[in-house]
């Protein structure tokens, strides 16, 4: 089963770590990493496995 998205109201699969120097790294759909990944320091982790996930 895949991981969920961790941001809250969201049910999309989990396709992307988000390395945030100041919180902890979460898990997150490709929607959520493309605005949460353009904050500075964060770094955003693609998960190969879910390549088809990153298309949505």
């Amino acid at each position: 089963m895949k991981p969920e998205c961790s941001e809250a109201d969201c049910e999309r699969p989990a396709a992307v770590e988000l390395h945030i120097p100041w919180d902890e790294n979460r898990l997150v759909c490709a929607a959520h990493a493309r605005v949460l990944g353009r904050q500075d320091g964060v770094v955003a982790d693609p998960d190969p496995d879910r390549a088809d996930d990153l298309l949505e």
